[in-house]
């Protein structure tokens, strides 16, 4: 057969690390990317330490690439209102900028196969899958989705979470901000919706928030959203006011999904954000997207190696993992999102917060996972 052993479908945090990780066994990876690298990605742009040993296992170390030591959590309502807590295991603040390009430069010393191309289908018939772009379609044993929050990939394959409107809106921007501390990570709450800080790995506070699309189109432009609503937060007015944005304008992502999703579908086994989507008030999307990679390679290297182990026993087996890791923990996102909504309940919830630092810790490892090793 022509063309390639594995394709993924997507060069983001999980379909790197599926990369590297396969490429390790020799296997004829690929992987099919729309852009080149490095850009910028609406992200929260901090990762939980749990997937650090993972990570370094396949030759990426983001402390020594610059990476931001986080150990602090902070929460507020939208009057302000605040509680802190120490993170259980911590994270590390770093850019999608930075991250994924650490990744594509160690998936290309690792020879993985680069096409920065879109993907317009992928077809599976006589278990072989052809993966179509505008110029040219190549065949492959194994397809991974890895092609994020929602794509027009979603559309043409037909999976059900696309034909549901979502109305949320994620936007992101890079400040200048000397003060803001460099160990802390903050989310902070405004009328329909809510936003991260932390640092990144050049001093940049990153800046991220999730808002109700239907509170945002009121408004002229992200400009007048900030000043208007996003700032009625006191905290986040204080940042805003005594930062000087680095990006020329802001960047953002529509319709964001937090339906649930099938981690695999017409055979095609998804991971990261493709497979499911973590609330981003969980600080977790980052760590589940490359351990979702993790698992997804270790059944697609025991299908390629093992003549006994079936197409059938993989997808069943990766379902099965997938859901045994993230099924809770996505579930829990979805409660503390639904707390975060209703004015009544974050309230009651910082007061009750704000009297006992181990709720707010208990409530922080329902939605981390526990140390991922090799």
């Amino acid at each position: 057969m022509n063309g390639h052993d594995v394709i993924i479908v997507g060069g983001g945090l999980a379909g790197l690390t599926v990369a590297i990780a396969l490429s390790r066994y020799n296997y004829n990876v690929a992987i099919f990317e729309s852009s080149a690298y490095p850009h910028h990605k609406v992200c929260g742009e901090y990762v939980s330490n749990e997937i650090v040993p993972y990570l370094q296992f396949l030759g990426v170390d983001l402390i020594a690439e610059g990476g931001v030591s986080i150990t602090d959590f902070e929460i507020s309502n939208t009057k302000g209102k605040k509680v802190k807590s120490s993170l259980p295991i911590g994270g590390v603040g770093i850019s999608r900028y930075a991250f994924d390009h650490l990744l594509f430069k160690q998936a290309k010393k690792q020879n993985v196969r680069f096409y920065f191309k879109k993907v317009l289908d992928v077809a599976h018939e006589q278990d072989v899958f052809t993966v179509y772009t505008k110029q040219k379609s190549i065949k492959a044993k194994v397809v991974i989705g890895a092609f994020g929050k929602r794509s027009n990939l979603d559309k043409k394959l037909n999976r059900d979470f696309i034909q549901r409107k979502n109305g949320w809106l994620g936007v992101k921007c890079h400040y200048k901000n000397e003060e803001f501390p460099t160990n802390l990570v903050a989310l902070h709450n405004f009328e329909g919706g809510y936003g991260g800080l932390s640092k990144t790995e050049t001093g940049a506070v990153n800046f991220c928030y999730l808002a109700r699309y239907d509170q945002f189109r009121k408004h002229k432009n992200i400009e007048d959203f900030n000043s208007r609503v996003v700032s009625q937060n006191p905290h986040l007015r204080e940042f805003l006011k005594h930062s000087e944005a680095l990006f020329d304008a802001p960047i953002s992502i529509g319709q964001i999904s937090f339906d649930s999703k099938k981690p695999v579908f017409n055979h095609i086994l998804m991971c990261g954000d493709t497979a499911g989507l973590i609330h981003p008030l969980c600080g977790n999307g980052m760590a589940m997207a490359i351990h979702s990679g993790k698992l997804v390679s270790e059944a697609v290297h025991r299908f390629m190696s093992e003549r006994e182990y079936l197409r059938k026993d993989m997808e069943k087996e990766y379902s099965e993992e997938w859901r045994k890791h993230f099924k809770d923990r996505l579930r829990y996102g979805s409660y503390f999102q639904k707390i975060l909504m209703q004015e009544s309940l974050l309230n009651w919830g910082i007061n009750t917060l704000g009297r006992s630092e181990g709720i707010l810790r208990a409530m922080i490892k329902k939605t981390h996972g526990k140390m991922v090793t090799p």
